[in-house]
């Protein structure tokens, strides 16, 4: 026989209710009280309002486990790391926050417990935070959907299969991510592809230009050393000059952080300058693939004047105008030695008139044009890829200033009487016009146009143009 105990209300010596009943509504507590539960004993029925207890007392900084019902402020100052989620059950809930804003620059992971889905995606797939201030909160519905984000300032992520990462300027194709680095930077990978073929990324690597050589008729500025990648998994057009699938070549990431170098233009040669070989450009590097500068273009030249001949570098500087008896010899291209060869040499030079022609800059596609005594001589051709999702061309060679304001030949396709560039690169000083030598494209890697002696204060060289690194991977 059971017992059976009926009371309406329960109070305590105070004479306050702690539990009273009216109407089927049961209120546990006086006014000011506390209830809290032993410590191990557990409550069902009671169910969550769709918020969770800040651990505001232990703030993460190192990969953990996650429980259920609890928020977490998560500082990733010191690095990346991942949030590991409980095993999900009907109604479980987790959120965490940035703590200091670094999740741009620092990501984090979330992690589901083995096989189950973040917003229906991928089984077992991550969802990185990649953005500053960002917080998410998680609720397990179900084996479909798995965990569905709530509450995100991106409700959009869901777990992926392909490389996570931040860094430079971030634009997308349908199916490839591409990150545009036009100066110093890092390349932050803070997750992995599932399929190992999907972490090798395309890239594009271009130095800094080389400038034109000064006084006479200066060498044109040879361009940056031009290296480029792609992978079968991040389709588009690439350059003549892809070098894959030469091992040396292909890169494969690893979730961490690759520092990017991006070498700036050789500094132009002012206008009467006796010391007149051109500025050599600087290094592009993304992990092993390194860039070399372009060679400074070459000048000086006549009795009281030593012969400077165009530098070496990624692509050679070209050779001076030259009215004395030795023609100005043009600076070797792809130095160091890389497969396939990131520059090509710089052109020589004539020693006889009128046009006493200097020689144009190495591109990355072609030999830098030789000046004869009617012509001066073109910067070398850059090449086009499609990396970015559009037709560029990089890293053309600058072109060969004039020695007089005859009316020269066109040197290679323009309409001025001097040395034109290549694509990418700088034309060298019509000297007609008085005008200085043209700067080689900004981030494109193209050398400066050459300097001239005329009008006689001289005009200045053209600088080198700055280059770029360019990541493509793929991300559908």
């Amino acid at each position: 026989m059971t017992s059976t105990i009926k009371v309406n209300n329960i109070q305590n010596q105070c004479g306050q209710n702690i539990i009273n009943e009216n109407s089927n509504t049961i209120t546990i507590g006086a006014s000011g009280d506390t209830i809290a539960l032993a410590s191990g004993a557990s409550q069902t029925g009671f169910g969550r309002t769709g918020t969770v207890d800040w651990q505001t007392g232990d703030i993460k900084t190192a990969t953990f486990t996650a429980e259920s019902g609890k928020g977490y402020f998560c500082n990733t100052t010191g690095g990346a790391f991942e949030v590991d989620l409980p095993a999900g059950s009907a109604g479980a809930i987790v959120s965490v926050q940035d703590y200091a804003n670094t999740f741009s620059s620092n990501a984090l992971t979330i992690d589901p417990n083995g096989s189950e889905k973040i917003n229906g995606g991928i089984a077992g797939g991550t969802v990185s935070l990649s953005t500053a201030g960002e917080g998410l909160t998680l609720v397990y519905i179900d084996a479909t959907i798995g965990w569905r984000s709530v509450q995100d300032n991106e409700f959009s992520d869901a777990a992926s299969n392909f490389i996570s990462a931040t860094g430079g300027t971030i634009t997308n194709t349908p199916t490839c991510r591409i990150h545009t680095f036009t100066g110093p930077g890092t390349f932050t990978v803070s997750a992995v592809a599932v399929c190992a073929a999907d972490n090798a990324v395309s890239y594009l690597v271009v130095a800094g230009g080389g400038s034109g050589g000064g006084a006479y008729a200066g060498g044109g500025g040879g361009a940056g050393g031009f290296r480029e990648l792609k992978t079968p998994v991040a389709p588009y057009t690439a350059s003549p000059l892809d070098g894959y699938p030469s091992a040396p070549n292909r890169i494969v990431v690893s979730a961490q952080n690759y520092p990017i170098t991006v070498g700036g233009g050789g500094t132009g040669i002012p206008g009467g300058c006796t010391s007149n070989r051109g500025g050599n450009g600087s290094v592009s590097t993304f992990t092993t693939i390194t860039s070399a500068g372009g060679g400074g273009g070459g000048g000086g030249g006549n009795a009281t004047r030593p012969i400077n001949p165009g530098v070496a570098g990624g692509s050679g500087g070209g050779g001076m105008g030259n009215c004395g008896t030795s023609a100005g010899s043009g600076g070797a291209g792809n130095t160091p030695p890389v497969t396939p060869p990131q520059g090509q040499n710089g052109g020589g030079s004539s020693t006889s008139g009128p046009t006493y022609g200097g020689g144009g800059g190495g591109g990355a596609g072609e030999v830098g044009e030789t000046g004869t005594n009617t012509k001066y001589g073109r910067g070398g051709a850059g090449v086009s890829t499609q990396i970015t999702g559009s037709a560029l061309s990089y890293a053309g060679g600058g072109g060969n200033g004039t020695l007089s304001p005859y009316p020269a030949p066109d040197g290679g396709g323009g309409a001025s009487p001097c040395g034109t560039g290549g694509a990418g690169g700088g034309s060298g000083s019509p000297a007609a016009t008085g005008g200085a030598g043209e700067d080689g494209t900004t981030n494109r890697g193209g050398g400066g146009g050459g300097g001239s002696t005329q009008p006689p204060a001289g005009v200045n060289s053209g600088n080198g143009g700055s280059g770029v690194v360019i990541i493509r991977y793929k991300i559908a």
